[in-house]
């Protein structure tokens, strides 16, 4: 049975995301990337998890004034939707595939979008999931 194994990423908007990515880097010891996101991944993480800041303009939360969106790492992303769809969620019927996973997004019941994400291979260069 398809099921949520961990988070996938944790995502906000933000004035200045560079600037903000670059103060949770000195203030907290989060590692940068070149990618302009990070991830914690290695030997002492349990899977990746990315932390990201998008534009304040962006759209990739919805259409509300969504400030933050979670994603969820799954193990069966068809399986998922199908039980999201037989429980009543309203899905995006878009999806977006990647070297490193393929992507669907769901509305919970408070209109709140979220982000899944069933892992693939390594990513590619130049990819991203934004």
């Amino acid at each position: 049975m398809g099921k949520a194994v961990g988070v996938g990423g944790v995502f906000f908007k933000a004035k200045d995301p560079a600037g903000l990515l670059a103060w949770y880097a000195q203030n907290l010891g989060i590692p940068l990337s070149a990618e302009g996101y990070t991830s914690f991944e290695g030997p002492d993480a349990q899977g990746v998890t990315a932390f990201a800041f998008f534009p304040e303009d962006s759209g990739y939360f919805g259409e509300s004034g969504q400030r933050a969106m979670i994603n969820f790492r799954v193990d069966s992303l068809d399986e998922v939707l199908e039980r999201l769809a037989a429980g009543g969620a309203r899905i995006d019927p878009k999806q977006d595939s990647y070297s490193f996973g393929r992507f669907a997004w769901f509305w919970d019941p408070e209109g709140n979008r979220v982000e899944l994400w069933e892992p693939g291979t390594e990513p590619e260069a130049g990819e991203s999931a934004g």
